[in-house]
């Protein structure tokens, strides 16, 4: 008897470990599930001709990634941002894209070059959601794809609205044949078109390949027509040339120019021959105190940049007016629908926001479908070379500061 007591007391005892085992299980098992990192795939152009912005994108995320898993990430899950190098070729951004498709996410953040984002945005027909990172990126209508920043629509007219106010009004054009000079095209005669503008004209009207190495007969020409001020609508490298050749030639009229061309690594770079007069359609994010006043819940958006940028030893500049924001609208997606969100609910929350503060303004998808900022989230600013910073040189929308 004495036996069978001691068996049976060892099968309860063995059946309640179990139990407790499974028990154990039960409860740890979403824990263990909730720590682990919700990757999101970034592809950045981190080697070739865009790498002057691509680096500095990924400081972008590193920094904001900290700030959003010390707050707690998703549902307890941290944020991971998966960088993948796409070396500024189009058929390597299919590549690297088709690859991250394959893994299943519900969004892609990238690239920084409209001609990259074009070659990738076929692949997102059906999702997953792609938020493009350059400004003169069109998303198509409806569809899964959104453009990040200001557009280069609103940057164009703010800084034609500046050259008329200023009373430049025979203008001078000089961009590149590829994607980013054919939008800039079509902003400058949309800008033109506005009856404000009426009064201004392009008196000469030039294009180059941004692979030349010199661009000086187009500058000799805009130089001999006239023109009170010039637009030059490209980035990096190809710009290095427009602005040498305006020195060469001693044409020292003012200049406009892409946000792709603010930052830091630039200015620093060019600092030989920066045009005496830089102007460039920037978004709301350069410092502004004592200036102009913007929505409060807009300016502790950006003091909480500045302060988190400032722990990771950095300074605004364009990546961050373009990554920032994505960062922001793609947490309090997943923070609303939940981790397990599909590419279709993170589509139909980001075209459904109306009211949401971020480092470049207020966003409005509504309003401004694909985007969700409008031409008064634009400024034009200068390179101040002393006190190596932005200022702001206009009102939002283009209007100059009295």
């Amino acid at each position: 008897m004495n036996t069978l007591r001691a068996e049976n007391a060892r099968i309860q005892f063995v059946m309640a470990a179990v139990a407790i085992g499974f028990l154990a299980a039960f409860l740890i098992g979403p824990a263990a599930r909730a720590a682990e990192p919700y990757e999101v795939p970034v592809i950045l152009p981190l080697t070739g001709g865009g790498s002057f912005i691509g680096a500095s994108a990924k400081a972008n995320y590193e920094a904001i990634e900290a700030g959003i898993d010390q707050a707690g990430g998703v549902d307890g899950r941290p944020i991971h941002f998966r960088f993948y190098d796409d070396q500024t070729n189009p058929q390597l951004d299919v590549q690297l894209a088709s690859q991250a498709i394959a893994d299943r996410p519900v969004i892609i953040l990238g690239s920084l070059i409209v001609g990259l984002c074009n070659a990738m945005a076929p692949l997102m027909r059906d999702g997953p959601v792609m938020y493009c990172l350059s400004p003169s990126f069109v998303p198509a209508k409806d569809g899964y794809t959104f453009s990040a920043g200001t557009a280069t629509n609103d940057q164009v007219a703010a800084i034609v609205r500046y050259m008329r106010m200023k009373g430049w009004t025979k203008l001078g054009v000089l961009n590149g044949i590829d994607a980013t000079g054919q939008n800039a095209d079509k902003a400058i005669a949309r800008a033109l078109a506005l009856p404000e503008n009426r009064g201004v004209t392009i008196v000469e009207n030039q294009h180059f390949n941004p692979t030349d190495l010199s661009v000086a007969a187009q500058v000799e020409s805009i130089k001999n027509s006239g023109a009170q001020a010039m637009i030059a609508w490209t980035t990096g490298a190809p710009v290095a040339t427009v602005f040498k050749a305006m020195i060469q030639a001693g044409l020292e009229i003012p200049v406009g120019t892409s946000s792709g061309n603010q930052t830091y690594a630039q200015m620093k770079q060019y600092a030989d021959f920066l045009p005496k007069q830089l102007l460039i359609g920037s978004a709301l994010f350069p410092a502004h105190d004592g200036i102009v006043s913007l929505d409060p819940r807009v300016e502790q958006a950006q003091h909480n940049m500045v302060a988190r940028l400032e722990a990771h030893d950095l300074k605004p500049d364009i990546s961050t007016a373009t990554v920032w924001d994505t960062a922001l609208i793609l947490v309090a997606g997943l923070r609303k629908l939940g981790p397990g969100a599909t590419a279709a609910q993170l589509r139909d929350y980001i075209a459904g926001l109306t009211d949401f503060p971020g480092i470049d303004g207020i966003y409005d998808f509504k309003k401004y479908p694909d985007r969700g900022l409008g031409p008064d989230a634009c400024t034009v600013v200068t390179w101040d070379a002393k006190g190596k910073r932005w200022v702001w040189l206009s009102q939002p929308g283009g209007a100059p500061l009295p």
